[in-house]
């Protein structure tokens, strides 16, 4: 008896992660590519002290005032300036969307204390109940 046998082709059941390979590097590649470039805020150089406490926004949301070495006024991660007219708009809307929002001002060391003083005075003065200021720890 002659028995015939047909090979059978088997199936290939694995699966082609090539592609997968190829679109997971060009999204790296862009990501690398843009990371740097959303991560940048208004240039402030922070004062330096010996003791900093760490601000966590998870638990309250947290509105951050930027005064640059030239005094204009940014809210959050805005690249525009703002006028103290606007800056008092912009914090009273944000209020509104969060109860009883921190305010923190980032300002410039080079800055006279004056002005972020003068700063801190109106946020008061627009309701804010909350305000401090940020600083950078010192290296040891």
């Amino acid at each position: 008896m002659s028995q015939h046998y047909r090979r059978r082709r088997r199936r290939i059941t694995d699966m082609n992660v090539v592609p997968y390979i190829d679109v997971m590097l060009v999204l790296l590649i862009i990501f690398m590519i843009t990371s740097p470039l959303l991560s940048k805020s208004v240039d402030v150089q922070l004062p330096n002290v010996k003791k900093a406490t760490t601000v966590s926004s998870s638990n309250a949301k947290v509105i951050i005032v930027s005064i640059n070495a030239q005094g204009q006024l940014f809210v959050d991660q805005d690249k525009k300036p703002l006028s103290t007219e606007q800056l008092i708009i912009r914090i009273t809307a944000l209020r509104r969307l969060s109860s009883n929002p921190s305010v923190l001002v980032r300002g410039d060391s080079r800055l006279a204390y004056g002005e972020i003083v003068k700063i801190m005075s109106l946020l008061q003065e627009a309701g804010v109940s909350k305000v401090g200021l940020m600083t950078k720890p010192l290296k040891e």
